[in-house]
């Protein structure tokens, strides 16, 4: 960190003059410095010794010009974020029935059998994939590890942040419990990694509708973020009954491998492991990616299977000899790297992580002061209606570092709270509804997010948008439409263009098709409940996940860190993609 133009920077020299006396300052500044790093001295007792020294060297020069220089402007400036103002986070006494009823519903919501199913048991169900014939045929019969095996093997630990993991648990594709992928984030080697992981219990790996949706996410999440991807491929391809809804359209299929090309272009490295059998799409995918890895015995690639070249020529052929690993690696060249084990494989993709020449720092801990309040104490404040919606300040009081939030317009606008703050560490700009969204508070949050545009802080948008019976309007107005890095939920949100609750106060809820029929219009009200729901949500991709309240703090905290990885990519001049054929 020394040398001449940060010593004038500091200092106020000119370089001439700093080079006259560099000689004589070296070697004094390197003895005392190496007393400081063994613990002999403390920073000021350097700071003092070195001060006599440039007396005598340099006369024209005050103690009161130096310290600057030993104390890091990371350090100095993490001195100053305990400055921010301390939020009041104690329930108001006149408040405490509705924290009370909300803590009920929440616990109930965590508790209760219905919400049992559809989140611990529907969590556990969905790790289990294809269920335990598929599982045992899986790993006994073709000899291949699970996908969550498969992670466990290449993350660097169990920090993982799986994506939408009830995707497509209640959509109607007969016995499927899942999406049939795997997405997340964790890191290889140090760098955060978004993973696109086949899983072959579930339908053989094919891709449905839903698949496919979840796997472009994957990809739209590594492009805002500029993170590495990996895929674990072992895919049978796309499920032909369902072949109209999801190939032709400009959202579907064919939008993996163009993604693919343009990550390519942009810089963002893919690597590829195909560790089964992988047919028609689910071969486009690791020939595309920019390097690949195959596992001998189990991965092979074709466009269409040894029965359909049978069917079509009469010609007997196995798997191997039509695309296997020796094929592929010796003769077509599709792959790159030819592994004799999953275990060697994934030992492989971690070397290959190693060459991406990203510049990382050091390893670091970030210092932060934990929430002057209780997490746990956010299940009493998820509210369960709008009637029992307590003050936002409430809600970041237990999310933010040491309960502190620098206000900005704090008087104007009063139903949007926006502020700065720190998530373990990390600066963020909040954005969070207080009430209905007025005039006022539109200009105030324009104000706020142009300021955190400008200064390149992320920024954290907490969204309970109260409804304006009886006008049609969002129960929790969903923001994918504007492309989050990341968008989450809690148990309790729903998301609706109207409140069941006002369906009768609407005028095209009175047309002559709903007159009277008060049947129709109560099937309309439970239609509306049940779709406004986070679960049906979540099972459509319209977010990346379902969270609990107590565990926001640590998810958000995460997501900050992975979004920030971008800063340390080496650039690269050249503007097109790696091509392999």
């Amino acid at each position: 960190m020394w040398n001449n133009i940060t010593s004038c920077s500091l200092w106020r020299l000119s370089p001439s003059f700093m080079s006259s006396r560099i000689q004589t300052l070296t070697p004094l500044f390197i003895r005392h410095y190496k007393d400081f790093c063994k613990n002999r001295q403390t920073i000021w007792t350097l700071r003092n010794s070195l001060c006599q020294v440039l007396k005598k060297t340099v006369p024209t020069l005050t103690c009161n010009m130096f310290p600057h220089c030993f104390v890091s402007n990371k350090a100095r400036y993490g001195q100053y974020k305990k400055t921010f103002p301390v939020l009041d986070g104690s329930i108001p006494s006149v408040c405490e029935h509705v924290f009370e009823e909300n803590l009920r519903n929440s616990e109930a919501c965590i508790q209760s059998f219905v919400f049992e199913i559809r989140y611990s048991e529907l969590l556990c169900k969905v790790s289990k994939g294809g269920g335990e014939s598929a599982i045992l045929r899986h790993t006994q019969r073709n000899k291949k590890l699970l996908v969550r095996e498969r992670l466990r093997m290449l993350l660097d630990d169990e920090t993982f942040l799986e994506l939408s993991p009830f995707a497509g648990f209640d959509l109607p594709y007969g016995d499927v419990p899942a999406a049939g992928c795997l997405t997340g984030i964790g890191k290889i080697c140090g760098v955060w990694c978004v993973f696109v992981a086949n899983d072959a219990t579930v339908k053989g790996g094919t891709a449905y509708p839903i698949s496919v949706k979840k796997q472009l996410r994957a990809q739209q999440i590594a492009i805002q973020n500029r993170l590495l991807s990996i895929y674990l491929v072992d895919s049978g391809g796309a499920f032909l009954p369902l072949q109209a809804e999801l190939f032709p359209d400009q959202s579907h299929g064919g939008r993996v491998f163009y993604n693919e090309a343009i990550m390519s272009a942009m810089k963002i490295p893919q690597v590829a492991v195909v560790c089964g059998s992988c047919t028609a799409g689910g071969a486009y995918v690791p020939t595309v990616a920019e390097e690949t890895v195959i596992v001998d015995k189990i991965g092979s690639m074709f466009l269409a299977g040894p029965p359909l070249v049978k069917a079509a020529t009469g010609e007997d052929i196995s798997p191997e000899d039509l695309g296997g690993a020796s094929m592929h690696s010796k003769v077509s060249g599709c792959v790159d790297h030819f592994a004799s084990s999953e275990k060697e494989a994934y030992e492989c993709v971690r070397n290959i992580v190693l060459t991406l020449n990203y510049e990382l720092p050091p390893e670091e801990t970030l210092e932060y002061d934990d929430p002057l309040y209780s997490a746990e104490e956010l299940l009493g404040l998820a509210p369960r209606g709008y009637s029992y919606t307590l003050h936002i300040k409430l809600i970041l009081s237990r999310l933010i570092d040491g309960s502190r939030f620098q206000e900005f317009k704090a008087e104007y606008g009063t139903t949007l709270v926006t502020g700065f703050a720190h998530m373990e560490g990390h600066l963020v700009g909040i954005v969070a509804n207080n009430g209905q969204l007025t005039h006022d508070a539109s200009l105030k949050g324009s104000h706020f997010v142009q300021l955190c545009s400008q200064r390149s802080i992320p920024i954290l948008f907490l969204q309970n948008t109260a409804p304006h019976a009886p006008e049609p309007t969002s129960l929790s107005q969903c923001g994918r439409s504007f492309d989050p890095n990341f968008l989450f939920l809690w148990p309790n949100a729903r998301v609706a263009l109207v409140d069941s609750r006002h369906i009768s106060t609407f005028p095209q809820a009175r047309d002559d098709d709903c007159t009277g029929d008060d049947s129709e219009l109560k099937h309309l009200k439970e239609k509306l409940d049940e779709e406004s729901s986070a679960f049906h949500s979540s099972a459509r991709l319209w977010d990346d996940g379902i969270i609990l309240p107590q565990n926001s703090r640590k998810v958000i905290a995460q997501c900050l860190t992975i979004m920030k990885q971008q800063k340390y990519q080496i650039a690269s001049l050249q503007h097109y993609p790696v091509i392999r054929l």
